[in-house]
């Protein structure tokens, strides 16, 4: 399996350069803005290389361990759904309404496929509510994926997080190596994007890089769910569930639109103040290792009120960071990628 991550990590690195001169030729930019994190345009659309990545992955792997994931094609039909509506998007804004639509068929799709490996709620509620209510909260994790993908290498290294802790806590579990490969393979090819992504970025995600993205591990992190991992899976991605629920929760109370573009999460408030993109993702980074930690102990046996408390300490700790902070002196403000709602 390593040598298959490595060809994974590898392939993604290779592609997200290629597509990097296409953009570039295609003159697809991100054009700076007051309402973004970054000063010159820099090419947006990266999700060209590490979706296709991961799906061939995906599909090579069922191959060559004889399995394919269970709802898989309905999955891939949402997927490419998305990716090719996100595409679009990144070329010309579409209407909210037709991507929530977007959205809606797709992890539909996701969730039919799936069938009663989605129930994360242990038989306690009908299996309709049950999907209701993923469906709605799978919903919400794609769009708070997309709304946090805001400066240079932050989706990129939570990917990785989110994704490799997923895959430790599936081994740590024995829930099979399907799920850990699945995971695994995610993480290698955000892995391979970082190169390019990481301040100051030569490539920025898109919108068909951030939501697929956030389909895909939403989906892997209903099936850890669904395995009774509730508490892994809720650890795992906690620091962008706080920041993107908090701020946009806040903007809802003002009667602001959620869609638009803005400045407001606690990560772009470490930006505006002075500190380097670079800075604020290694401390997204140090704080998602702990929350792996703290899922990979959760699965062991840690009591999950005791583990998730102490997940919700430290993402308090990073959100305080990154809101009152004060930057060394020498930091400097990099580029980074568009400013997200």
């Amino acid at each position: 399996m390593l040598g298959m991550l490595l060809v994974v990590t590898l392939s993604s690195w290779a592609a997200s350069g290629a597509v990097l001169r296409l953009l570039q030729r295609w003159q697809v930019f991100d054009q700076p803005n007051h309402r973004s994190s970054h000063e010159i345009a820099t090419p947006r659309g990266g999700g060209l290389a590490v979706v296709p990545v991961i799906v061939l992955a995906w599909i090579g792997g069922g191959l060559a361990f004889g399995t394919i994931p269970t709802g898989f094609w309905p999955l891939l039909g949402g997927l490419l759904l998305l990716a090719a509506v996100s595409w679009l998007d990144d070329l010309r804004s579409l209407p909210a309404g037709l991507r929530l639509a977007v959205q809606i068929t797709a992890v539909a799709l996701g969730l039919w496929g799936s069938g009663g490996d989605a129930l994360i709620f242990g038989g306690i509620l009908p299996a309709l509510l049950d999907h209701l209510i993923v469906g709605l909260l799978w919903i919400w994790f794609i769009n708070l994926f997309n709304f946090m993908d805001g400066i240079d290498g932050i989706t990129a290294v939570e990917s990785v997080a989110v994704a490799g802790g997923i895959a430790l806590c599936a081994a740590l579990a024995s829930l099979g190596s399907d799920l850990v490969f699945w995971s695994a393979s995610l993480a290698a090819a955000a892995l391979g994007f970082v190169w390019w992504n990481w301040a100051p970025a030569r490539i920025f995600l898109g919108d068909v890089g951030s939501v697929p993205l956030g389909y895909l591990l939403g989906w892997l992190l209903i099936l850890l769910a669904g395995t009774g991992q509730w508490a892994a899976a809720l650890i795992l991605p906690l620091y962008y569930l706080a920041d993107a629920t908090w701020t946009l929760g806040r903007r809802a109370l003002r009667g602001e639109a959620l869609w638009r573009a803005h400045r407001e999460h606690f990560y772009q408030q470490a930006v505006q103040r002075g500190f380097s993109h670079a800075a604020v993702s290694s401390r997204i980074l140090v704080c998602n290792m702990v929350l792996a930690g703290l899922a990979l102990a959760a699965v062991a046996g840690l009591a999950w009120p005791v583990a998730l408390g102490l997940a919700c300490l430290a993402v308090a700790v990073l959100l305080f960071m990154l809101a009152k902070q004060d930057p060394p002196a020498q930091n400097s403000r990099d580029r980074g990628e568009n400013g997200s709602p």
